[in-house]
């Protein structure tokens, strides 16, 4: 019996993961929680271990494709067994039949009688030469999808088929549009459209049912009546009694497939999503005046990025808002920076695609710089007393614990016993109001080979110095070979990232959210530095010296918490007594 390799649950908010990489061909041996192969979510790459032993029978997913957690990426099982669907071998792999009631091939299906309709006619038009009629009263609902979290509502942009017309699964049957993005909805099942219920134009939420699919046979013909003879403005829902019946689903057949009257610069203007009207008002840009490249004209994200790079949107004529009073629209500072050219390739560059987390990376820095107020205090600190703790104990450490005693663990604490005193510092901002975390959970960024991840120590002002260290060793290699679960990086309440292990003195990184500071530590290296003895004499003294910056979200932390927050972190490392 064969067994199916699945997209795992990588977390609670994650419903998808990307197949990073194949580590085993179809035909290859493979032992049980063996890897077989690598994925890439949002927050975590990991290995898919096999389920059970045998020969990888089957790639249902090839590398780079992204499918919902569950769905079934390959199949495992014995060699020159055919793969399985649904749990069963494909030779008793279950068929739908009419009703939608699963079969196996073996099994007969009784036929159901088919259900006669008279169709009365005004003026008749055929369709085409094709003779319909429908078989049975079970429909597909085309319901509108989910195309992401928080999305709730789309907007149907046109219909690709009208009432009547015949289906195949699968066809693209409408176009809709969300302020994320557009798409094509496929029929559930093959057939005619019998009904459509939403018109072109109109938003609903999502799972609302756009339109009914019937099955169909060669039958006899069916007349269509002209489009004068519907009213258009009044889409016909079905009922379980009209459902299945041409009647009612020819009575919509004009709802689809026209604009309603509305010339093309109300459709530009009522189709374009949420985000692209916020730009154009942004910007002053008159939708009116793009050519859009979308659906049924619409002006899309990139017709109206491009518009305001090529400089357009500054021209006299584009610097008016409609509607407004006839006087100047004066263009922000950002309207008037140098625009960035396009980027063009030549036989010499090497063109690589970005990775799931590399995008993910973009998006998320992209998202903090626009979202929190970034400001950067740098503070200097003499990290001699700790150097000299470090280097007493770094044998007595290292056979007692296994691992090794950085610098990193000092500062943790530091950072803990100095948030316990400003807790802005650890907090979130949720619209007007601001959220005091009760935990004091640490990322701490780890560079990769292949990009960033920040695993979380959870309650570290809880924990000592040599679990700190041990806990942040852990989580640091097992981030290094792909073996960190979800819930270790999510949660956190503060970054830190160190860039000074690469040599960089300093630098002003980016908050990560929906946290509100991130703390960069640069080289601790030895420099001269002027001292004053008890006796009150300077004297000039080599010491360990390092630029400690908290970037902070401006928005709700003042500069002054931020450099009292600094200078507790100074003092603490500087003169704090540490224990192991």
């Amino acid at each position: 019996m064969s067994v199916e390799v699945v997209m795992p649950q990588m977390g609670e908010s994650i419903t998808e993961g990307t197949v990073s990489k194949w580590l085993k061909k179809v035909g290859e041996h493979v032992d049980k929680d063996e890897a077989v192969l690598e994925i890439s979510t949002d927050k975590v790459d990991a290995e898919v271990p096999s389920p059970g032993a045998g020969v990888l029978l089957e790639i249902r997913h090839q590398e780079g494709e992204t499918v919902e957690v569950g769905t079934v990426v390959g199949v495992i099982g014995a060699e020159g067994e055919a793969a399985s669907e649904n749990g069963l071998p494909r030779d008793e792999a279950p068929t739908v039949v009419a009703g939608g009631a699963a079969q196996t091939e073996t099994e007969t299906a009784e036929p159901k009688p088919a259900i006669p309709e008279t169709i009365p006619s005004a003026t008749p038009a055929p369709i085409a030469e094709a003779e319909i009629e429908v078989s049975q009263p079970e429909t597909s609902k085309v319901v509108m999808p989910q195309m992401g979290e928080s999305i709730t509502e789309g907007t149907v942009s046109k219909w690709l088929k009208s009432v009547g017309d015949r289906i195949e699964k699968d066809e693209a049957l409408l176009e809709i549009s969300t302020d994320k993005v557009d798409a094509e909805v496929p029929s559930p099942s093959a057939g005619i459209l019998l009904a459509i219920n939403v018109n072109e134009g109109e938003t609903v939420e999502v799972g609302a049912v756009l339109a009914l699919v019937g099955t169909v046979r060669e039958s006899r013909p069916i007349e269509k009546a002209p489009a004068e003879a519907v009213k258009a403005s009044e889409p016909q829902h079905a009922t379980p009694e009209t459902m299945p019946s041409p009647v009612a689903a020819l009575a919509s057949a004009t709802v689809g497939g026209h604009n309603g009257g509305r010339s093309v610069e109300d459709l530009r203007r009522t189709k374009s999503s949420p985000l692209v009207r916020n730009i154009a008002r942004e910007h002053g840009v008159d939708i009116e005046r793009i050519l859009g490249s979308g659906i049924s004209g619409r002006v899309t994200k990139n017709d109206i990025l491009s518009f305001i790079e090529t400089g357009a949107a500054l021209r006299p004529e584009d610097l008016l808002i409609k509607g407004s009073p006839a006087l100047p629209f004066v263009a922000s500072p950002a309207q008037k920076e140098v625009l960035i050219p396009k980027t063009f390739t030549s036989t010499e560059d090497r063109v690589e695609k970005m990775s799931v987390m590399r995008k993910k990376i973009s998006e998320h820095m992209t998202i903090s710089r626009k979202t929190s107020a970034h400001v950067t205090s740098v503070y200097e600190i003499d990290m001699t007393h700790v150097a000299r703790f470090r280097a007493a104990r770094q044998s007595e450490f290292q056979a007692k614990y296994g691992t090794k005693l950085s610098f990193m663990p000092f500062i943790f604490q530091a950072v803990t016993n100095a948030i316990r005193e400003y807790r802005i510092i650890n907090s979130q901002v949720d619209g007007d109001q601001i959220i005091y975390k009760g935990d004091i959970n640490l990322g701490m960024a780890v560079a990769l080979d292949w990009g960033l991840i920040v695993p979380v120590i959870r309650n570290a002002d809880t924990l000592t110095l040599a679990q700190l260290a041990t806990t942040a060793n852990d989580l640091a290699d097992r981030a290094r070979t792909k073996r960190l679960k979800p819930d270790e990086v999510q949660g956190g309440t503060f970054t830190i990232t160190n860039p000074g292990v690469f040599g960089g003195l300093f630098g002003t990184p980016i908050i990560n959210q929906p946290q509100v500071a991130i703390l960069c530590v640069g080289t601790i290296e030895k420099r001269p530095k002027v001292m004053t003895s008890a006796d009150g004499d300077d004297y000039i003294a080599i010491r360990q010296m390092a630029y400690f910056a908290l970037t902070y979200d401006h928005r709700i932390v003042d500069g002054a918490d931020a450099e009292r927050f600094l200078a507790l972190m100074k003092k603490l490392l500087e003169n704090a007594e540490f224990s192991i």
